[in-house]
């Protein structure tokens, strides 16, 4: 269906009344309505069948909506710097600095644990661990008896238990 005045004309109180009833606002509908002609609009001038115009318009609107509702809940705080101290909003424990260095320390310690292993064996564990093969097909990748792939992720596994241990245990060293 080509865009033409008439379609235009043919939804648009319509799909405004929509909008009214969802924002209770004549304003924000009518620009809720512009927006959604627009989006429309633009999909049908690219090339996109529209076959239902009227529930597309308001998918469009409701969408819109949504989008809207989350910026304003968004925008809806308060000025940190008026908070008390005692509110201020806390930063996860991830996100503090201490905690970010403490993860990559451990993560270099159990690389370096990975890295210490015989060349096969770190092969092996490594597609196991990061690629995650199964033992068969690391057998057959390496050439290697699935025995031999078992015995390489045993000792990888206790090298990083190992790694773990020494991590907790020297706590202050990270």
């Amino acid at each position: 269906m080509a865009w033409t005045g008439n379609v235009i004309t043919r939804y648009y109180r319509e799909l405004l009344q929509f909008c009214l009833r969802k924002v209770k606002n004549p304003e924000t509908a009518a620009d809720l309505v512009q927006d959604s002609f627009v989006r429309v609009l633009t999909m049908e001038r690219a090339g996109q069948a529209i076959l239902d115009p009227r529930a597309l318009l308001r998918q469009v609107a409701l969408h819109l909506k949504i989008d809207m509702d989350r910026r304003a809940a968004i925008r809806q705080h308060e000025d940190l710097d008026s908070l008390p101290e005692t509110e201020m909003p806390a930063v996860p424990a991830h996100l503090q600095p201490e905690q970010a260095c403490a993860a990559i320390q451990s993560a270099h310690a159990y690389l370096e644990a990975i890295d210490s292993l015989p060349t096969r064996c770190r092969e092996a564990f490594q597609l196991y661990a990061f690629e995650g093969l199964p033992n068969k097909e690391i057998a057959e990748r390496m050439g290697i008896s699935l025995s031999m792939v078992n015995q390489y992720i045993s000792r990888g596994k206790l090298a990083c238990a190992a790694c773990r241990e020494a991590l907790e245990a020297a706590p202050a060293a990270r």
